[in-house]
């Protein structure tokens, strides 16, 4: 919800929430705007194993449930509700997904992906 011109307010006991294209589960848009994307995304059911790569710096908070996030050639995360990570633009991880799981993310700065 934009309550006035760049104020945006919104719930995670919302009822706006649509699919995720990207990763599956379901999410919501806080805000979309020049540079900066944020919003949750939730699973109500533990889902298969997910890949995602940002294509921009990712920084989030898991809410609920948890996430073992293992990074290509890497590093592996346990993380848990109230626990806060941000991953490098372009850094390839595959996510394992315990549910209920609920989290709040950000999405900043300049796209990793070729133009065309």
């Amino acid at each position: 919800m934009e309550p006035q011109l760049g104020l945006f307010a919104s719930s995670l006991s919302t009822d706006d929430w649509e699919p995720d294209p990207d990763v599956g589960g379901l999410m919501h848009i806080l805000c979309d705007v020049s540079g900066v994307q944020a919003g949750f995304t939730r699973y109500d059911s533990s889902p298969a194993p997910v890949p995602w790569t940002p294509p921009v710096r990712e920084t989030f908070m898991i809410i609920e449930g948890a996430a073992r996030i293992e990074i290509s050639g890497g590093a592996t995360l346990d993380l848990h509700a109230g626990d806060v990570a941000s991953l490098a633009a372009g850094t390839e991880t595959m996510w394992h997904i315990s549910a209920p799981f609920r989290e709040f993310w950000v999405l900043s700065g300049q796209s990793t992906a070729p133009e065309g």
